[in-house]
Parts: C-alpha cells; sequence; structure tokens
C-alpha cells in the first residue's frame, strides 16, 4: 500500500517535499512551547493524503503556484487542528502509534494548539488576501463542528437514519476533501463551475472514504490498530449497522438496539451483533454504497483531459476504497 501511496505522489513528488517545509513555517511562532509542539506534529505526521488532493487538483487545471501551497498549508493546519482536538475529546492518547499531543502535554495545551493552528490557517488566506480560499475554509470548519455536534446529538438517542448519516459524514469528513480540490482549481483561478465541479469530486471521494472507514469496525483482519467493534463500544450508528436495522425484524431491531443501548461493553454481544450486520448484508450494502460514491467521483474526473494528475487522482480513487488501514 505504501508502494501505492508512492506512485500516486509521482507527478507531484518535488511539490510535496517543498510543502513540508513551508508547512513547517506556517506553523511557526515567537513561544518555546508552542514550537516545541509543532516541531512534534511534523515529525509525527501521516500520509498527507489532503495536501497530495490539493496538488493533483491545481496540476488537473493548470500548474502549482504560491497559491496552491498556502491552500494546501490552509488545509492541512485545519486537520491537525481537528485531530488535536479529537484526541482530547475522545480522550484518546495515541495517534499514529505516538503519543497524542494531550497525552504529553495535558488537554489545555491540546486545545489551546488546536485553537492556533485554526487562526493561523485563516490568517494564511487574509494576510495573503487570498479571500476565494478564505470563504473555502470557513465554511468547511463551520461544517466539520456540525457534523461532530449531529453525530453526538443522534448518538444519544440512536436515530440515526441513512440521510443523516449521510449528513454526517459529509460534514465530518467529505468536507474537508471537497476543501481540497477546490482549493487546488481556485489557485489556478479556476471559475465558480469548476470550482464546484471539484467540490462535488471531493464530497464523492470523501463519502467513500469514511464508509469504507466505518467497515474496518466489522473486519476481523483490521490491520489499522483499531479494535474490531470499537464503534459499537462507542454507540456511533455506521452505515452497515443503520441499514441492518432498517430491515431488520421489530424483534430484532429491539434486541439489538438494547445491546448498542446497555451491552455495548458485553464482548459476547457486540461480537453477536457484528455476525448480525454480516448476515443480513449490512456490509455488502455499504460496500455498494461506497463504490457507487466512487464512481460518482470517477465520472467527474472522466470529464477532465488526459494527464499525469489524472491518473494520479483515479488511482487515489482506488485507493481510498481498496486501502487495508
Amino acid at each position: 500500500m505504501a508502494n501505492i501511496v508512492e506512485e500516486i505522489k509521482q507527478p507531484i513528488n518535488e511539490e510535496m517535499k517543498l510543502f513540508e517545509q513551508k508547512f513547517y513555517e506556517s506553523m511557526q511562532s515567537k513561544v518555546p512551547l508552542l514550537d516545541k509542539v509543532t516541531r512534534f506534529i511534523v515529525t509525527t505526521k501521516g500520509k498527507q493524503m489532503r495536501p497530495m488532493f490539493v496538488f493533483l487538483c491545481a496540476k488537473l487545471v493548470g500548474e502549482v503556484t504560491e497559491k496552491t501551497y498556502r491552500g494546501a498549508s490552509m488545509i492541512e493546519l485545519i486537520h491537525t487542528a481537528t485531530l488535536v482536538h479529537d484526541d482530547v475529546v475522545d480522550e484518546s492518547f495515541k495517534r499514529r502509534n505516538f503519543f497524542s499531543i494531550n497525552a504529553l502535554w495535558k488537554n489545555k495545551i491540546a486545545v489551546l494548539v488546536g485553537d492556533y493552528l485554526l487562526s493561523k490557517s485563516v490568517l494564511l488566506s487574509t494576510d495573503h488576501k487570498d479571500y476565494d480560499l478564505l470563504s473555502v475554509i470557513s465554511r468547511t470548519i463551520r461544517e466539520m463542528s456540525e457534523g461532530e455536534l449531529l453525530q453526538l446529538e443522534k448518538a444519544r438517542k440512536l436515530d440515526i437514519t441513512e440521510d443523516v448519516y449521510y449528513e454526517i459524514i459529509r460534514q465530518k469528513t467529505a468536507t474537508l476533501i471537497a476543501a481540497c480540490c477546490e482549493i487546488g482549481v481556485l489557485s489556478n483561478n479556476a471559475d465558480e463551475k469548476l470550482a464546484k465541479r471539484m467540490q462535488d469530486f471531493g464530497t464523492y471521494t470523501g463519502m467513500a472514504f469514511q464508509i469504507k472507514d466505518d467497515l474496518f469496525d466489522y473486519l476481523s483482519s483490521n490491520v489499522i490498530g483499531k479494535p474490531v467493534g470499537i464503534d459499537i463500544k462507542e454507540q456511533k450508528m455506521t452505515l452497515p449497522l443503520i441499514h441492518t436495522l432498517t430491515i431488520a425484524s421489530e424483534k430484532d431491531r429491539k434486541y439489538y438496539l438494547n445491546t448498542i443501548k446497555r451491552y455495548n461493553n458485553d464482548q459476547k454481544r457486540v461480537k453477536e451483533l457484528i455476525a448480525f450486520v454480516k448476515s443480513s448484508g449490512g456490509l455488502d450494502y455499504a460496500i455498494s454504497v461506497m463504490k457507487d460514491f466512487q464512481q460518482k467521483a470517477k465520472d467527474l474526473l472522466n470529464e477532465f483531459p488526459d494527464s499525469d494528475a489524472k491518473r494520479s487522482l483515479h488511482s487515489m480513487l482506488d485507493y481510498v476504497i481498496e486501502r487495508k488501514f
């Protein structure tokens, strides 16, 4: 899988190397503690899929410009800030096999660092008068917050319908990938129509990405280090489960809803629920929906002339649903 990511990066290799330096510079401050934390963030970074989307979408319609680098840095600042805040909210002490910031520096510092990174993303756009990019990232931050709160509200009542689930994952996950793709073309002065097309492309890609993440919860061959059934333990209603409960008999529905409400830490009951989701076709249904979103993204991509960037984005779409972590 690592090889696939390297192949995808091929047309933007030089840009990604230069981006690392620019991203680090975008986080720097006059506060030594902040610099210590941001240095740690840079050394524990993930695959950087989101900046890759920014650069590939820029190359799809033109060249990578200074504005593209700023846009990619804004996205990565927002993404990093949300991860830092998520670890505080989830009381999580590990992130990509490293200690999380709240584990090393306590919650208060983690929250303030997250706030600092968000403010830096906004300042990066205003300092350079990139008001079109500012508009995109402001909308993105708002939608991601709304998605998280909608999920928390629905998790308490366990009354998530399929439509509400799509809205939650669109806001929580897809909106940031949509922003990457939109910012990529805006950094090449794209018109409104093209910007909207790339926003849709990113939304469909992000929806497929999140459904794939939700499927990991049911796979015994889970290699992402996330225990199987963790979503059920956290009372998170995801697509395989929502679909299964929708088509289940009233008796089964009540029984399994009770498992999620009261027995979500009972390993035997959680295993039983996972088996029920599998035998009811919940996984197959979620896989077919995920592939539909992937196809919608591919259809939009196919409208562009052939290029290295287009081929990499095609590979990225396959990677999104075939990845093992």
